[in-house]
């Protein structure tokens, strides 16, 4: 169920121009930039505790800056210290009870019989348990696969599916015997903690579907995933056992100590209320959902109220009271039934509130091997593979797969070139600028296949629909254009302004779109494409330009003075506004829709986290200036930030570890617009005052390019009509 979160708790002042230093492995720093190659859900807020490593640290350690610029080093970030080691499960105590457990030798023709006893006593194989119904399969549980399966089965643990009593630490012994001849195992694996890595295994093992493998770890092992209190804590929530699961949770006892405890511990930052109105509020729910709404009146007045003193959110449970049918009640409450995901998902909710030494967070393995992956790829100075690195060896990209050469130069467009930009599927490339004319060329051979003219000044800003099926056009002329954009045709002018149109953001149905304009009287418009409805926002700021998220939740738009105001898209209400202390002179969204690259006038590019709103990440070296320069971020898995630059150099930095790793020559006297291809990491377009638009490319694509050109009788370029 989606309610409001609760609102979570920044600039810094303009810098002088910094040299970039061209490394000695380089090209050899080129002077002259014309040069025509490169130069270089439960239900509210709630005070959780974090559940994994820090997402956002970034590390920069052991990687050679490319370029000479001290303020770009990353910032490390404030790490939290691991949740400490309470009540953790100890070894089972050794005992004579049962016989020594160990590897049994398949049995085949092809193997002959070994004949001299080992060093460790095995089992007979008469003596081995058997897995209930393993069908003759090795593991005991399914069909043999590849090593690579991730099929959840039954004993997926963390609010999956109910464990077995193996991996869940209710089994009815408790116990576990070595071989006599066995030696003590020491208590850490390079480094690592055995308990803690064990306990991890076993719960990867079971996420996998390889339960007979699981219960073997924990045999062998003597240790378990979860005492008998946390198994059945996750039984009675999954069940819907309510008096049960409120009944283990009130004797939790708490990660310091206080309380004591039945083996339930709870987090150090967990409010056992919330806990239990989360609780409460899924037995509410199901009651609705049952038709029972007496009952469930009375859960609202007499349990839920007393507990939480939220009344926008309590009127809202009030209010679905009056829902007709489950189906309405599920729809309004964005909830899937008892009989869906809800029960587990309130599971993994309350899971984040237990300490993680008693109930492992879900899949704890797959986390941590994604976090390994994630700092290669951020560390990695020169990243352009698309596909995810492997876990058999270190991640490395070569530099020589990088976009540093010029594959084509585009000379269609007549006058300066002022923006460039991909469509979302990547295949094709519009550009505008100074004169009456934007171009649209396809991305396998780029030949000109649309120019959409009629602009009367020039064409300061463009925006693709999410499904590139349109095209919005914004003119110093005071007027917006609407372009179907694969015709060629006019759809629409809007001529709602007295002040030239500055920028557009689409809907995520393409149905709809939100016009910037530097006209403080209608600075921010919403269009719908079917109509002329126009729904005036009635912000009395000018846009100097604007951007949204892809998730529809925010829309950001800067002013002519040093602002940035970030907007709720869907109810067009003010969050907040920062001061970037500079002018800011472009804006743009990351994919994830979690940071905002900001471009200024004093040649300081920022990147902030707009939930935080605290900048995360500075890139310094490129010139800043009266004019328009668009930055871009892209690349493979969004590492780079690319920005054009006044004395005409296309800048490339390292996201994450905020080192400029390229320096391109690129056009005279500026380079006002850089993007990537969102669907190509090694291509990238920049435009400048030449009129010019470059393609970039690594050497092998940019032979490839070559060759698929067309060879028109002119020598170089092909018509819209030969197109």
């Amino acid at each position: 169920m989606n309610f409001p979160p609760s609102p979570n708790p920044t600039a810094v002042p303009g810098r002088g121009e910094v040299d970039v230093e061209r490394p000695p492995d380089s090209r050899g720093h080129i002077d002259d930039p014309a040069a025509s190659h490169s130069s270089s859900s439960a239900a509210i807020p709630a005070r959780t505790p974090p559940t994994t490593l820090e997402d956002d640290q970034r590390a920069s350690s052991g990687v050679t800056a490319i370029a000479n610029i001290e303020t770009s080093i990353a910032r490390a970030l404030p790490t939290s210290s691991p949740p400490p080691q309470i009540l953790g499960r100890r070894r089972r105590s050794l005992g004579p009870q049962s016989p020594p457990a160990s590897a049994v030798r398949p049995t085949t023709a092809a193997v002959p019989p070994i004949l001299h006893p080992s060093k460790r006593r095995r089992r007979d194989s008469a003596a081995m348990p058997a897995d209930a119904d393993a069908s003759g399969h090795p593991n005991g549980h399914l069909a043999s696969r590849s090593n690579g399966s991730t099929t959840q089965h039954a004993g997926v643990t963390n609010g999956a599916q109910k464990s077995t009593a193996a991996t869940n630490g209710s089994s009815s012994t408790g116990d576990k015997h070595s071989p006599p001849d066995s030696e003590p195992q020491p208590s850490t694996y390079f480094g690592h903690d055995r308990e803690e890595l064990t306990r991890i295994l076993i719960q990867a093992l079971s996420d996998m579907g390889y339960q007979a493998a699981a219960e073997s770890v924990s045999r062998d092992s003597g240790f378990d995933l979860e005492s008998p209190t946390v198994a059945a804590f996750r039984s009675a929530v999954l069940e819907g056992s309510w008096v049960e699961a409120e009944k283990l949770l009130s004797g939790a006892g708490m990660s310091d100590g206080r309380g004591g405890g039945n083996g339930l511990v709870l987090a150090a930052s967990s409010d056992r209320n919330v806990m239990k109105f989360w609780l409460r509020q899924q037995k509410f729910l199901e009651l609705l959902e049952q038709r029972d709404t007496s009952r469930a009146l009375t859960v609202l007045r007499t349990e839920l109220t007393p507990l939480y003193q939220d009344t926008g959110k309590l009127h809202f449970l009030s209010s679905l009271l009056m829902c007709r049918s489950a189906e309405d009640l599920m729809a309004k409450a964005n909830w899937d039934g008892a009989g869906g995901q809800s029960r587990r998902q309130l599971l993994s909710q309350l899971s984040r509130c237990i300490s993680p030494s008693v109930m492992l967070p879900e899949h704890r393995l797959a986390v941590l091997l994604e976090q390994v992956k994630q700092r290669q790829i951020d560390t990695c100075l020169y990243h352009t593979a698309a596909s995810p690195p492997s876990l058999y060896s270190d991640h490395y990209c070569d530099k020589r797969g990088f976009p540093t050469e010029v594959a084509i130069e585009l000379t269609d467009l007549v006058g300066e070139a002022w923006q460039v930009q991909f469509s979302n599927d990547g295949s094709k490339l519009a550009a505008g600028g100074g004169r009456e004319n934007v171009m649209i060329w396809e991305t396998k051979t780029f030949t000109l296949v649309n120019a959409l003219s009629g602009h009367g000044i020039g064409v300061g800003n463009l925006a693709w629909s999410p499904d590139d099926s349109l095209i919005v056009t914004c003119s110093q002329d005071k007027v917006a254009r609407l372009w179907d954009a694969q015709a060629g045709t006019l759809r629409k002018v809007i001529r709602t302004f007295s002040e030239p149109v500055s920028g557009c953001v689409w809907s995520a149905d393409s149905s709809a779109f939100v016009l910037g304009s530097l006209d403080k009287t209608h600075s921010l418009c919403s269009f719908k494409v079917e109509d002329d409805e126009c729904i005036e926002w009635d912000k009395k700021h000018r846009v100097q330009d604007l951007c949204g998220s892809i998730d529809g939740k925010w829309l950001v738009a800067v002013d002519d003075s040093t602002k940035i105001y970030v907007y709720k898209a869907a109810t067009r209400e003010l969050e907040y506004q920062l001061d970037v202390g500079a002018r800011p002179t472009s804006v743009s969204m990351s994919q994830d829709s979690r940071h905002l690259l900001v471009n200024k006038k004093d040649g300081e590019a920022q990147l902030i986290d707009l939930e935080t709103r605290n900048s995360v990440q500075k890139f310094l070296g490129h010139q800043g200036g009266e004019f328009m320069i668009r930055s871009a971020l892209g690349g493979a898995n969004e590492s780079f930030v690319a920005s054009g630059s006044e004395n005409g150099y296309v800048f490339i930095w390292h996201k994450n570890i905020g080192v400029a790793v390229e320096r391109l020559a690129g056009h005279l006297p500026r380079c006002n617009s850089v993007c990537w291809n969102p669907v190509d990491p090694c291509m990238l377009a920049s435009c400048g005052d030449d009129g010019h638009v470059k393609i970039w490319t690594n050497k092998t694509k940019m032979m490839e390019l070559r060759s698929l050109q067309p060879k028109p009788s002119n020598g170089w370029r092909g018509s819209i009509s030969e197109a």
